[in-house]
């Protein structure tokens, strides 16, 4: 993985610029129904991860051993491992990218999937 934006072919079109959220979708989000704050602090965004291989390797290692042959293991697998594209060097994320990418991937199963 190479780019926050594979998972949605790096399309941002009919999305709010403020949040991500598509356009013209009248259902409400589940993080906004949770209460949770989708905004990421300044704070955050701008948060330095120095490449650390013990930390990346650990990551990964830990997102082989919950993947399986459930859907929700291989998401959460593949959360984990773009997480730790964090740590990777030759990687250029930030966790808004990574929040933002994981967000899109889970209204996209939570409306049936891409092949409705």
């Amino acid at each position: 993985m190479t780019d926050a934006s594979e998972g949605d072919g790096g399309r941002t079109e009919g999305r709010s610029e403020s949040d991500g959220t598509a356009s013209g979708d009248d259902s409400e989000d589940p993080l906004a129904a949770a209460g949770v704050d989708p905004v990421v602090p300044d704070e955050a965004s701008d948060a330095e991860f120095p490449a650390d291989a013990e930390v990346r390797e650990f990551l990964r290692d830990v997102a082989e051993d919950v993947r399986g042959d459930s859907s929700e293991s291989k998401q959460l697998s593949a959360v984990l491992y773009r997480v730790s594209d964090l740590y990777d060097e030759t990687e250029e994320t930030s966790p808004e990218e990574i929040y933002l990418n994981v967000r899109h991937i889970m209204r996209i199963k939570a409306e049936g999937g891409l092949r409705r």
